[in-house]
């Protein structure tokens, strides 16, 4: 997968979120977004997913410029499967459905073709005895797999994470984070705001450092968290890896 980013600048109610972003990645598979609270990760994630709009700056996937008009928004949006960390299920849906529903209504999948496939990404990840619950019937963590099955179903380009986890206790925690790590070794692309350094660590094949809405530092992850060139990320994994 490449990236490329130009002087991505974003502002909300006067507040910068991103300010300045540039960046260049020619060929990645798995990317983590890393950095303190309210340092422009998940603004950076929702631009590159088409759901926020840069007030200037360029995004190209791939090679292939992301447009910012409505059309071409959600036509991209389309094409990638993006999972949140408030599970953003439909409450008044089964688990099935909530799978079904973009599958009949998006992608012209016909009602049995539908079923029919959501059931077999249910039983991959353990849910099929729970088809037919609304999520308030769910634990977090059987919500958040729902939610990636519902963002496989697209057969999307790539996969972006926004923060999966962090709603989540400790046992769903990995019980996710597993099926992420499944995901990227079957080789599928994906980009990840995560504050679980490990498995950043673990999954990443590159990582970005954003503080204060500015690029901070990027690189293969192995480098950056053996040995960060810059004091501020330094400081930061010191902090949090010292439990």
């Amino acid at each position: 997968m490449q990236l490329d980013l130009t002087d991505i600048h974003k502002r909300f109610d006067g507040q910068s979120a991103l300010d300045g972003v540039t960046l260049r990645l020619a060929d990645f598979h798995s990317l983590a977004l890393l950095g303190p609270s309210g340092g422009g990760k998940s603004t950076l994630l929702r631009i590159i997913a088409g759901l926020e709009t840069p007030d200037s700056g360029s995004v190209e996937i791939n090679g292939v410029p992301l447009v910012f008009s409505d059309e071409q928004l959600l036509q991209h949006r389309r094409t990638i499967g993006t999972v949140f960390q408030a599970f953003n299920l439909f409450p008044h849906l089964s688990a099935l459905e909530n799978i079904t529903l973009p599958l009949e209504k998006v992608h012209g999948y016909s009602r049995d073709e539908a079923v029919a496939y959501a059931c077999q990404l249910l039983s991959r990840f353990q849910l099929q005895a729970h088809a037919g619950k609304k999520p308030a019937q769910l634990s977090g963590g059987q919500q958040q797999r729902v939610a990636i099955a519902r963002a496989i179903a697209v057969k999307p380009r790539f996969l972006l994470f926004d923060e999966p986890t962090s709603a989540l206790d400790p046992e769903m925690t990995a019980e996710v984070l597993d099926i992420i790590a499944e995901l990227r070794h079957e080789g599928r692309d994906l980009i990840l705001v995560t504050h679980e350094m490990g498995f950043a660590r673990q999954v990443a094949d590159q990582c970005l450092f954003l503080a204060e809405g500015r690029l901070v530092e990027a690189g293969p992850a192995a480098r950056l968290f053996e040995a960060p060139e810059q004091p501020a990320v330094r400081n930061f994994l010191a902090r949090v890896l010292r439990y």
